[in-house]
């Protein structure tokens, strides 16, 4: 019976560690798809081919980044039943004298489970964000365009114009450089462990 709960434990513990893995790549992948969002926007700024082509890449963004936050909760709800039945077999008969280790083991993947959950609630806003954003950089370029076909001149209003727009592209800029570096941080803080495994892991493959 020990040997069988024994087992049961480490099967609970094995699972939660390989859902911490997949969540650790989605979560990744999912940052990635938050910085690219508006960087393939910058690229595609001018002609209406490109506005074509910057709209059908974007809806594909947005495609993606509904699919992984589906995903990703879907992860985070499996791992979260994990740990549920981890907290139960703690307080299971006969594991009393082990429950001071089982209970930290508990608590490190509760930890981890409460930083991944807190950071895709954080990368899904910043995303959102971000798409409002170009939203709005994309409403002022084409009102600059208008404004300039119908002028017909590159008059002082026209200048002000494109100046107030070149500064919200890089507020959008700096604001998405910030936030790439607080993840990044955070990731380096809390899961050293998982970093140096997925190196070991990128540097085999």
């Amino acid at each position: 019976m020990a040997g069988g709960s024994s087992n049961y434990w480490e099967d609970l513990r094995k699972q939660a560690r390989q859902l911490e893995n997949e969540l650790d790549l989605k979560l990744v992948s999912f940052s990635k798809l938050c910085t690219s969002y508006s960087s393939s926007r910058d690229g595609r700024r001018g002609d209406s081919n490109s506005d074509t082509a910057s709209l059908l890449n974007n809806s594909t963004q947005d495609r993606m980044f509904e699919t992984m936050s589906v995903e990703i909760e879907q992860l985070l709800a499996k791992l979260t039943g994990v740990n549920d039945k981890m907290a139960e077999y703690t307080s299971t008969p006969g594991v009393t004298s082990l429950n001071a280790a089982l209970m930290h083991t508990l608590q490190r993947h509760r930890d981890i489970l409460q930083d991944y959950t807190h950071e895709f609630h954080k990368t899904k806003a910043n995303f959102l964000a971000i798409r409002e954003r170009e939203d709005l950089l994309g409403s002022v370029r084409k009102d600059i365009e208008t404004y300039k076909s119908g002028s017909g001149v590159n008059n002082r209003r026209t200048e002000l114009f494109l100046k107030e727009h070149e500064h919200l592209r890089n507020c959008l800029c700096c604001s998405q450089s910030s936030s790439q570096n607080c993840i990044s941080s955070q990731r380096s803080c809390y899961f050293p462990e998982a970093n140096s495994s997925l190196q070991g892991s990128t540097m085999l493959g």
